[in-house]
């Protein structure tokens, strides 16, 4: 297992001036990605960069949350709601609901298929994937399989998580989410 303190990578501006990205994870090497996962500030209304080819899951962190339009449709993306799941070439439009946000963005591309699912208190997942891995907005305890406890502090990924039951016990309301991956 590894874990991946947010606050500790530096984030990186985004062109459009809209928002900056920190990378948490990538795999499996920076060069030739299938999996993708990053937390993004978004500041400001604007469009997604379009990505054709990949399958992008987006989940609302921190904040009051975004409308994303999508195909012509309007689609509410809340703190604490279900992730969206979509095709990256769809570039959508994107609109603070209420001030900035912080949001998860898991980026699949070339075979790799996964889910990014909200975590409920204390209630396990099994997550049959070949990687797994969890965030935490708030801090947290992650109950592993064989009966460990391991504390994981605010923006906290940890990731290679070992196989059979999962459960988190969150100290605060954030949403923490469970990441699978197949095809890695």
């Amino acid at each position: 297992m590894n874990i991946v303190l947010a606050d500790r990578i530096a984030p990186t501006p985004w062109r459009n001036g809209g928002g900056q990205t920190r990378e948490l994870w990538v795999g499996p090497n920076v060069a030739d990605w299938r999996v993708r996962l990053s937390l993004a500030d978004i500041a400001q209304d604007g469009p997604f960069s379009a990505f054709p080819g990949v399958q992008r899951h987006f989940a609302v962190v921190e904040g009051a949350g975004v409308m994303l339009t999508l195909a012509g449709r309007e689609h509410a993306v809340t703190a604490g709601g279900d992730p969206i799941a979509f095709d990256g070439a769809l570039a959508p439009g994107c609109r603070l609901i209420d001030g900035p946000t912080r949001d998860l963005n898991l980026m699949l591309q070339g075979g790799a298929r996964g889910t990014l699912a909200l975590a409920a208190a204390e209630r396990p997942w099994q997550g049959p994937h070949a990687w797994r891995a969890c965030f935490v907005s708030d801090p947290a305890v992650l109950l592993l399989p064989h009966g460990e406890a391991l504390p994981l502090a605010a923006r906290c990924l940890v990731t290679d998580l070992p196989a059979g039951p999962l459960r988190l016990m969150p100290s605060g309301p954030g949403p923490s989410f469970w990441v699978g991956v197949d095809g890695l």
